[in-house]
This record gives structure tokens, C-alpha cells and sequence, in this order.
């Protein structure tokens, strides 16, 4: 089984923000795939059924972004999930608002729930897509992540999140490599 998590913060005042086009890729997805997000287990909301034939579970943490790891790693023990079964989708600032990157391992940069989910499953060797955000100009970084994209931004984003759950299904069926090739960029 393969288990895809979508960064977000859980609640009404965070939808549509910068930091949850984890959870918007997730909700694409399972809709895409008639997966429905109703259970509540291992600190998330998840969903189980089939992607190109392969079982999947799909992962939203409802641990808040920066504690993301607590949810992770309950499923990562139980399952005995060896760590290329585990994709993690999340937002990055050092990436231009709608860009896609894919990578096979690497560290947490400067994102607060992959540094959490490193600490806690202690390893770094897991796929991730990283959808680009931008970054701030000015001001605050905690701000500008809980903030929601502007109305020029949207479209690019909406068509991102659309790629990214594009690259994952690519990713199941024909592996990382091919996903790369296609999505990266």
C-alpha cells in the first residue's frame, strides 16, 4: 500500500491557503478517484481505495502544519511503511507560485511540517512533490503561508494542484523517475 499525505492546517479559516495545497491536491485526488475522505485515524482524515490499481491511502494531518510528523508517523509504525510507500505533497516558498518538484529524498529546507515528519519517522529518504507558492516580497512568512493567493495567482495555482495530483497518479503507475520527467519544471 502506498500512503500520499497532503500538507495542511485543519479548519474553515485555513482552506485555500498558501499552506494547504497539500490538502487541496489530496481532495483532488480522491475525488479523481472516487476515494471518499471519511474516516478520522492516526491523527487525520483519511481515505483508502485504488489509484491505477495500486491501494492507496490518502492522508490529510489534522495535527496543525508544524506537528504534522505525529500524524505520520503513526502510520509509518503500524504499517511497517518502508519509505518509498510514503509521498508527501506540500508547499514551498523557494518555488514560483504553480511550479511542480518532484524529488526522491532530501531535507525539510525551511518547511516547519517536513521538518517534523524527518524528526519523527528520522528519516528523509521519502518521495515528496513540492508545489510552488512564491515568496513574500516583505513581511511576514507566517502571515504570507496562511494567507490566501491573489486573484492573478489562482488560476496558476488551481492548475497546479491539478498537475500535482497528475505527477502522483504518474508516480503509481510508472515511477518516480518518468514523474519527474514529465512534472519537474
Amino acid at each position: 500500500m502506498l500512503v500520499v499525505v497532503g500538507l495542511g492546517n485543519p479548519g474553515k479559516q485555513y482552506e485555500g491557503t498558501r499552506h494547504n495545497v497539500g490538502f487541496d491536491t489530496i481532495d483532488e485526488l480522491a475525488n479523481k478517484n472516487n476515494i471518499s475522505m471519511n474516516k478520522v485515524k492516526y491523527k487525520a482524515v483519511i481515505g483508502e481505495g485504488f489509484i491505477k490499481n495500486k491501494k492507496v491511502m490518502l492522508v490529510k494531518p489534522q495535527t496543525y502544519m508544524n506537528l504534522s510528523g505525529r500524524s505520520v508517523v503513526e502510520i509509518v509504525n503500524f504499517y511497517k511503511l518502508p519509505m518509498d510507500d510514503l509521498i508527501i505533497i506540500y508547499d514551498d516558498i523557494d518555488t514560483e507560485v504553480g511550479k511542480l518538484r518532484i524529488r526522491k529524498k532530501g531535507s525539510a529546507g525551511t518547511h516547519n511540517g517536513m521538518r517534523s515528519i524527518i524528526y519523527e519517522i528520522r528519516s528523509d529518504q521519502f518521495p515528496r512533490v513540492r508545489i510552488g507558492i512564491g515568496k513574500p516580497k516583505y513581511g511576514n512568512l507566517a502571515e504570507f503561508v496562511l494567507g490566501k493567493f491573489s486573484k492573478e495567482e489562482r488560476p496558476f495555482i488551481d492548475e497546479a494542484i491539478k498537475r500535482a495530483a497528475e505527477s502522483i497518479e504518474t508516480l503509481i503507475s510508472e515511477g518516480i523517475d518518468i514523474a519527474m520527467n514529465r512534472y519537474n519544471g
